[in-house]
């Protein structure tokens, strides 16, 4: 507004005039350089005097002139051009009394030319009093009155405010809510993360020290990555199984390495050479027979290099009880068995050859115990691992279940093997058998009994965790038996019988032809009640004693003839 007055006043006129103050509404107030006394008229700040003055509602009509204030009480009252922000046409006079032309042109009329301005700004007006003719005096000055109603720029509070407001903050907490829940989100994964890096860890290093990883073994040391053999922790309990019916027993370790997880059941060979008590060398099968549970045991202990716990008797008629009990067993059979009560010759036979065939208490006996005609001793005893094998896989894995299953038998059981013992033993193994960490193993025995240390290496060390140990067999008579019979299975039936009477069996192979009757020779006289000895063990007649030529390495060489009958073992 200030640049409007000094475009009115400024060039010629900027000496005629001097800027004494401001008025009500911030607009300059002027006078006149020169003294000039004029008549004084009372302020009238609603612009109603007559003249020209400022017409706020461009109504084409000119307002009177208002008498500026004067501060300084002078008396003169310049006049002083007034503001037309609508562009009315109407303009203020100039010093001389003629209206002035803000833009430095001279009125050719009374009538002067619209001037149409952009209005900038809005200031609100009071209504004035009504207005007084020429010649009456003005009323008094009313009292400034204002009201904030009055000013735009004074803004009352939205009604709307407080929802937007609301409507921000709950913007802004959905956003925290999903960066909160994107950071939880990141967390977690990075916990999975962690987890599935532990367990990967602890899996392998389990394997690790369980001995399964590729290419480590349980019983290599050298570099400390893997438990030696002898230092893992077993806990070992032997087993006889006694036919009842046709004689003979059957022997096998059962064994829960805890160091390593893997159970195993290891075949022992009735040829097996121990020493009992008084140094005397004698089978396992005649040691089971004579020495009894707590004999065999110290015995195998000291061959073995092993810590028997305990001794369970299993007779044939507890082991079909303990199958019927289990709910039968599923064994891939080897061989056709007959019935043992069959009467005609042709029968068919209880068991029958194949894959997973299912067992009864009854089929698992025969089959435990049956050995065809030529066959090894080994033979039988690998088809009672079998039966033993199925046995674990079925039987129940919780102890308390187990025990309640061996006191149902009601065996007699050796005095260090309780019932609660043993069903906790067999649950153990049972969990090994069902998850596929159970095998089973045959000892390797040489035909003297005796075991060697590359064949046996692999049983004794790594399964037993023991050292082999054989009896001193230099001062036992040397055998030699070549067989002449035409009866292939009477060499291993001869074996047996010799290696219960203390020799030791040297295999002489099988003659070119049959013999009608035996003979046992020695060389030395003082090998002629070693062989004495012999053939009174064999079963032969004592003329079949002669001296002759033996076999290198044999005090006394024997031929079996047609005449030979061997007793059962």
């Amino acid at each position: 507004m200030n640049d409007r007055y000094d475009a009115g006043y400024g060039g010629d006129h900027e000496d005629q005039y001097e800027l004494v103050g401001y008025d009500e509404y911030g607009r300059p107030v002027y006078r006149q350089a020169a003294p000039q006394q004029a008549p004084q008229q009372p302020y009238d700040p609603y612009g109603q005097q007559q003249g020209y003055g400022y017409d706020p509602y461009a109504t084409g009509r000119q307002q009177p002139v208002p008498q500026q204030y004067d501060p300084y009480g002078t008396g003169q009252q310049p006049p002083v051009p007034s503001y037309d922000p609508y562009g009315t046409g109407t303009h203020p006079s100039g010093p001389s009394g003629a209206p002035y032309d803000p833009y430095g042109q001279a009125a050719a009329s009374g009538q002067q030319p619209r001037v149409v301005t952009e209005q900038t700004a809005y200031i609100p007006q009071q209504a004035g009093p009504p207005e007084q003719t020429q010649g009456e005096k003005a009323p008094p000055r009313p009292e400034r009155d204002y009201r904030t109603e009055q000013f735009a720029f004074v803004e009352d509070p939205d009604a709307d405010s407080e929802d937007v407001i609301d409507w921000l903050n709950f913007t802004e907490n959905r956003t925290e809510r999903r960066e909160e829940a994107k950071r939880r989100a990141r967390s977690r994964l990075v916990a999975l993360v962690v987890v599935l890096a532990l367990v990967a860890v602890g899996g392998v290093g389990y394997l690790w020290y369980a001995g399964k990883l590729p290419g480590l073994s349980s019983a290599k040391s050298k570099t400390g990555t893997a438990t030696a053999a002898g230092a893992q922790n077993r806990d070992v309990i032997v087993v006889h199984l006694h036919n009842t019916k046709k004689g003979g027993t059957s022997t096998a370790l059962l064994v829960d390495n805890t160091t390593t997880k893997q159970g195993t059941t290891v075949l022992l060979p009735n040829s097996l050479s121990l020493t009992d008590d008084d140094g005397n060398t004698s089978t396992l099968a005649k040691s089971v027979d004579d020495d009894g549970s707590s004999g065999t045991r110290d015995a195998l202990d000291t061959v073995l290099g092993t810590n028997i716990e305990g001794t369970w008797r299993l007779d044939t008629p507890y082991l079909q009880n303990l199958v019927d009990l289990i709910g039968n067993i599923d064994v891939d059979t080897n061989a056709d068995v007959p019935d043992p009560a069959a009467t005609k010759k042709g029968a068919a036979p209880l068991v029958h050859k194949g894959k997973a065939q299912t067992l009864s208490g009854k089929m698992a006996v025969a089959y435990a115990t049956y050995r065809a005609s030529g066959e090894a001793q080994n033979a039988q005893l690998e088809r009672f691992g079998q039966v033993m094998q199925g046995m674990l896989r079925k039987i129940s894995s919780d102890p308390t279940a187990a025990t309640t299953t061996v006191q149902t038998l009601a065996q007699i059981l050796d005095p260090s093997l309780t019932d609660k013992d043993l069903g906790t033993f067999l649950a153990k193994l049972s969990d090994l058998a069902k998850g596929g960490d159970f095998k089973t193993a045959l000892l390797p025995v040489q035909s003297d009994g005796t075991l060697s240390q590359q064949a046996s290496a692999s049983v004794v060390k790594d399964v037993l965790g023991g050292t082999a140990k054989s009896p001193d067999q230099g001062a036992a008579v040397r055998v030699s038996v070549q067989n002449a019979s035409g009866v292939k299975d009477n060499t291993e039936k001869a074996r047996v019988v010799l290696l219960n009477g203390g020799f030791t069996f040297l295999e002489g192979g099988t003659a070119p032809a049959t013999s009608a009757t035996s003979k046992v020779v020695y060389t030395d006289a003082a090998d002629k009640a070693n062989a004495t000895e012999v053939a009174k063990t064999l079963g032969l007649a004592a003329g079949s004693v002669t001296k002759g030529k033996v076999t290198s390495n044999a005090n006394v060489s024997v031929v079996l003839g047609q005449d030979y009958k061997p007793s059962s073992s």
